[in-house]
């Protein structure tokens, strides 16, 4: 099995920032792409910022200059540093991972429960 966890979500004021984490755990033999997704209420989940088992990372136009994704592969994690966060931020994010388990020979992409950031005054 290979669990994420996600962490470091909460509430903030506007231009404030927040990091999420997000540890990857299990029967794990290597990692491809890690990614963040994000769902606010009423919407459908949207791709926030990916990054390659090489360190490319692309972005969301909504959040390119804001958020920063980045990766520590000797610990499986995975963080999205925000800044500047704005009220339409609001949502619980979600990190995948592309995993390849010691027992599979082809990469499977596993979810995390979700972490809520609010931003509000």
């Amino acid at each position: 099995q290979v669990q994420l966890v996600e962490s470091g979500g909460g509430l903030v004021q506007p231009g404030g920032s927040l990091r999420l984490s997000c540890a990857a755990s299990g029967s794990i033999f290597s990692i491809g792409s890690m990614g963040w997704y994000r769902q606010a209420p009423g919407k459908q989940r949207e791709w926030v910022a990916g990054i390659t088992s090489g360190g490319t990372t692309t972005y969301a136009d909504s959040v390119q200059g804001r958020f920063t994704i980045s990766r520590d592969n000797a610990k499986n994690t995975t963080y999205l540093q925000m800044n500047a966060l704005k009220p339409e931020d609001t949502a619980v994010y979600y990190c995948n991972a592309w995993v390849k388990r010691y027992s599979s020979s082809f990469l499977v992409q596993y979810w995390g429960q979700g972490t809520q950031v609010t931003v509000s005054s």
